[in-house]
């Protein structure tokens, strides 16, 4: 188990989840030290009067499966066409790998298919690789992510007030996979304090002047909610007083675990447990401007930004493929068990809906939040109708990758014990 200390300045990319602890106990006696955890060699022991049973390891199953296009839910009817202009430009990415190679050539002299095409160049070509959880289940989370479009100004004049930081100088980035494969991904971020590397600022302390980020704002907000929830999703637009649209993206974070300001204000009594969306939050906020810097405290991690061209204003955020995403076509995934570029089929539903949501879509994008097989972040694409159904999804999905025939997925955390 990674100490306090450590697990508190790990990032994992767009969003920076706490490592979970698992905590065991033994059979303990009501004042003495705990006894060994196979209880059964406690010969009469008079302060254990209830022993767990000897432990079972847990049974992991390999997270892909390879099946056949028939047992793919929705196959017939995903609309594979549509995802067409996202496959080639991950092809760009993809073409001069090994077993991408060829396939990607051919799709590239396959400009503009119908879906039947589409279906049979993936047939063709491809076998379907189904993901499972470890414990073996198929089901998974999906939720959704959108690129906002904030009001700002390149200088700090009413009502533009909130800054959007660059990475401060003092801000360290570790990269951890180097002395451990298990944390492939994840990045140690910190500052120096004498000869020691501690934890980053925390928001609060941030917001409160303590880090050197004076001189350090790329850009000025009108509202602090919504720079709050641009960092959340990691890129957005923002449209100057004069009509010029500027794009912004992650640049680094300050390593602190991510908690909901939605689970806080249900804690508190604020919101009902199935009203905390973003769009609740934001109404919270309207009502309620004297708390909001309390409430944003609640999180400490924090995110910085850089400005990115926006040559084309219809091309979508640059994803962690290095490709613009697609709205309705790109996915974040795990990229411990799907490689970045993957086409993925994806059987679930419209958001708050029993509607079928099926369609070939690609991994272009990874996140933080974003931890185990059959998991997906679904963008939706840019601005308030796409932040609305990005705010409420949050449904049960499955998955299948779709690997080039002869193509072995790499093994992931669950495939490898």
């Amino acid at each position: 188990m990674l100490p306090q200390y450590l697990r508190s300045m790990i990032d994992h990319a767009r969003l920076s989840i706490p490592l979970a602890a698992l905590l065991s106990a033994g059979c303990a006696g009501p004042l003495g030290p705990a006894a060994p955890s196979d209880c059964s060699a406690l010969a009469g022991c008079p302060v254990c009067p209830v022993c767990p049973a000897p432990a079972v390891p847990a049974q992991r199953v390999n997270p892909l499966e390879p099946v056949d296009f028939a047992a793919v839910t929705g196959w017939r009817t995903g609309e594979q066409a549509a995802a067409w202009p996202a496959f080639l430009a991950s092809c760009q990415a993809l073409r001069w790998r090994e077993g991408w190679r060829g396939v990607c050539a051919k799709a590239m002299e396959l400009r503009s298919p119908s879906d039947e095409e589409a279906r049979r160049f993936l047939e063709e070509r491809f076998t379907p690789w189904r993901l499972a959880n470890p414990d073996g289940t198929l089901d998974g989370l999906v939720t959704g992510y959108y690129e906002p479009v904030l009001h700002g100004s390149r200088s700090k004049v009413a009502p533009f007030l909130y800054p959007l930081y660059g990475p401060p100088d003092d801000l360290l980035t570790i990269d951890l996979s180097a002395t451990n494969p298990e944390l492939r991904g994840m990045r140690l971020r910190g500052r120096i304090d004498g000869k020691r590397v501690v934890p980053y600022y925390s928001r609060a302390e941030i917001a409160r002047g303590a880090a050197p980020v004076n001189g350090k704002e790329i850009l000025w907000v009108d509202d602090p909610i919504e720079a709050f929830f641009l960092q959340v999703q990691g890129s957005g637009r923002v449209q100057l007083p004069g009509g010029e649209i500027l794009r912004v993206g992650y640049a680094d974070q300050n390593g602190h675990p991510f908690q909901s300001i939605g689970r806080f204000l249900v804690d508190r009594g604020e919101l009902k447990l199935g009203e905390a969306s973003m769009q609740s939050i934001k109404t919270w906020a309207a009502a309620n401007p004297q708390r909001v810097e309390d409430l944003l405290d609640q999180n400490p991690s924090f995110v910085f930004f850089r400005e990115l061209p926006l040559a084309d204003p219809t091309v979508g955020p640059i994803g962690a493929q290095g490709v613009p995403l697609t709205a309705g076509r790109s996915i974040a995934v795990d990229r411990r068990y799907i490689d970045l570029g993957t086409p993925v089929f994806l059987a679930t539903t419209y958001p708050a809906s029993t509607t079928p949501l099926t369609r070939l879509v690609l991994a272009q994008d990874s996140g933080g939040a974003i931890r185990n097989p059959v998991r997906a972040d679904f963008f939706w694409g840019s601005g308030a109708e796409a932040g609305a159904l990005a705010g409420r999804t949050r449904q049960q999905g499955r998955m299948w990758a779709l690997l080039p025939k002869g193509m072995k997925p790499s093994p992931g955390p669950a495939a490898a014990q």
